[in-house]
């Protein structure tokens, strides 16, 4: 069996989208005590609306500071409701398209409200926010989805981790599946502990065991930036209200025998010593060798190659090119390029389908890009495609699937040009950073050089790939 043997480069982890869509007809209603309404309703109209979208994490127990469950409560919100769904902030969904960038499929479990949810949202805010008849409220059912069909194995960590203090914690559990041959995933979940403190998480593949000796006598060990290992790849993603990863049944991600599995969870205590998380891990197994291997990609190098790819020249560069944001810049970007093999083991490089893409900076990020540049475009498959351009946000980092088959997933070969493109604010107009200089004491930008701490950065593009086995 081939391999593509692509070096990965650590990250902080990632997320995957919160549920995913319906869409609610905006008519007349009844309230509990006035007669009938002239438009939406609390509970006819908008509760649907607010279940679909956005009480995976706006309940009682969950990880959002208030509960849209009850109708005194989503009141009392209104407006902030309708501010946060137009200017897109909520639910939380970085990609976007612009006039550089139209990536040419939807994304699967898309959370973000149609045209007409919106307008209800609106329209109910406008009335005064009426509350209609619990009555007329119709069926909710709940949100359905991808999930595993069995659990093979489940995971935890030694011992319970208690988060506390007022700034975010990053915490690396090494956990082991004991695995006496190779495997492939099929499908994982992660199931949080804490809902009150459990911000997000995700889980690496450690092929060499590497993460043993970073690990305390308990278990773990503290992971801002980074997982902090050579080698790695990436697993599954989990925030608040996600689906778990599910690959199409002819497909699965490969681990070897001897591997470790590191779950990095993102706890926000917010000031308080919270109740012991036990988050855990559940993985299904392909019964057999899949049709497609999942690969993962990592275009993150820091420095300029020989060969031209790694990091690009930029536009604050005094000493050659370096990868360096100065105090006070705006929309200063940096570029990082990956050229795809012509070859492996003496071999035509292999067709590489793109499952799923995302991106990752620090607090300075502001917007991220992806693009491929094909060396010889065939099929569908264009010259130049955008495969992705979030407007990024630290807090809810994702992953986004191509809603397509596999056979029409947009295409890599050899020699293809893999372009990411990172653009930063590092002034006091970027909130992230004033909020970041805050817990590190300081009152002014600072320059920024690469690196995993808080106030470093980072330009990565991490691509899923399926290559036939």
């Amino acid at each position: 069996m081939r391999t593509l043997a692509l070096t990965i480069v650590t990250v902080v982890s990632t997320a995957i989208p919160l549920l995913g869509g319906c869409s609610s007809e905006p008519s007349g209603s009844t309230t509990g005590t006035a007669g009938p309404a002239a438009g939406p309703t609390f509970h006819k109209d908008v509760a649907p609306i607010l279940h679909q979208h956005c009480n995976g994490c706006h309940a009682p127990g969950q990880i959002a500071p208030f509960s849209l469950i009850e109708y005194e409560q989503a009141k009392s919100v209104a407006e902030l409701i309708v501010m946060r769904t137009q200017d897109g902030s909520m639910p939380p969904w970085g990609a976007i398209n612009t006039d550089e960038c139209e990536p040419r499929f939807g994304w699967q479990h898309d959370p973000r409200l149609s045209d007409e949810e919106l307008a209800t949202l609106e329209a109910w805010k406008n009335a005064g926010a009426p509350e209609g008849d619990p009555k007329d409220a119709p069926e909710v059912k709940p949100a359905t989805g991808a999930d595993l069909t069995h659990v093979d194995l489940t995971l935890q960590p030694k011992k319970p981790f208690v988060a506390n203090g007022k700034q975010d914690q990053l915490i690396c559990f090494v956990l082991d599946p004991q695995l006496t041959e190779d495997v492939y995933v099929n499908a994982s979940k992660i199931v949080p502990g804490n809902l009150k403190v459990d911000h997000h998480a995700v889980v690496f593949i450690d092929p060499n065991g590497e993460s043993l000796a970073l690990a305390n006598e308990d278990g773990f060990y503290e992971c801002f930036g980074s997982v902090g290992l050579k080698q790695s790849t990436f697993l599954t993603p989990w925030v608040p209200g996600a689906q778990p990863t599910v690959f199409p049944a002819n497909a699965g991600a490969f681990v070897p025998a001897g591997s470790k599995l590191v779950l990095q969870m993102h706890y926000h205590p917010a000031g308080a010593t919270a109740e012991p998380d036990s988050s855990k891990l559940e993985l299904q197994f392909h019964p057999g060798v899949p049709e497609y291997r999942a690969e993962f990609l990592a275009v993150a190098i820091p420095v300029p190659l020989p060969d031209g790819d790694g990091l690009q020249p930029g536009p604050n560069d005094a000493n050659g090119i370096e990868f360096k944001i100065p105090a006070g810049a705006k929309d200063h970007t940096e570029r990082v390029k990956h050229t795809m093999p012509t070859t492996l083991g003496g071999q035509p490089f292999p067709e590489a389908k793109v499952y799923s893409v995302m991106n990752h900076m620090h607090y300075v990020g502001v917007d991220g890009k992806i693009t491929v540049q094909r060396a010889a475009p065939q099929g569908n498959d264009p010259a130049n495609e955008c495969l992705l351009q979030t407007k990024w946000d630290f807090n809810w980092q994702q992953t986004y699937a191509y809603d397509t088959s596999i056979e029409d997933l947009p295409t890599l070969r050899g020699g293809d040009v893999i372009d990411v493109r990172c653009t930063y604010d590092n002034t006091l107009e970027n909130p992230f950073l004033k909020r970041a200089l805050l817990e590190q004491h300081l009152s002014a930008p600072q320059e920024v050089g690469y690196g995993e701490t808080t106030l470093d950065e980072m330009c990565v593009g991490i691509l899923n790939l399926f290559v036939k086995n």
